[in-house]
């Protein structure tokens, strides 16, 4: 009999945590935003976790050591060849804010182009 038939729990706990682990990996470890914004224009998404002294630098300021993750999508191409609306999701965990801890969310949506630079104004 197999795993599955005898501990359907266990079993799905396993998937869970398999799960959890592939969603760890994926995300690129960065130091800035730029490496992300670029990969959402080439590739409509990316996902990061921030490093470094801006992680380290965020994680004193919130009281938190869990990771920040950041997610960037591209919503649309601009008007300007090469350039993109992105959106930019940032998470941690166990943030302390006004005495209290709670899980944040921020996001903000920007105008980035491929050649690494901001759109012009028109």
């Amino acid at each position: 009999m197999s795993i599955h038939r005898r501990n359907p729990i266990g079993m799905l706990a396993v998937l869970l945590l398999a799960a959890g682990l592939c969603h760890a990996t994926q995300r690129t470890p960065v130091t800035d935003l730029k490496p992300l914004l670029l990969r959402a224009i080439a590739q409509g998404s990316a996902q990061g976790m921030l490093v470094g002294e801006a992680a380290s630098f965020m994680q004193q300021k919130f009281a938190s050591r869990a990771p920040i993750d950041i997610d960037v999508v591209s919503l649309h191409p601009l008007p300007q060849a090469g350039c993109h609306r992105l959106e930019v999701t940032t998470r941690q965990r166990d943030v302390v804010e006004n005495g209290q801890r709670s899980d944040k969310t921020f996001s903000y949506r920007l105008s980035f182009c491929r050649n690494g630079r901001f759109p012009e104004r028109r």
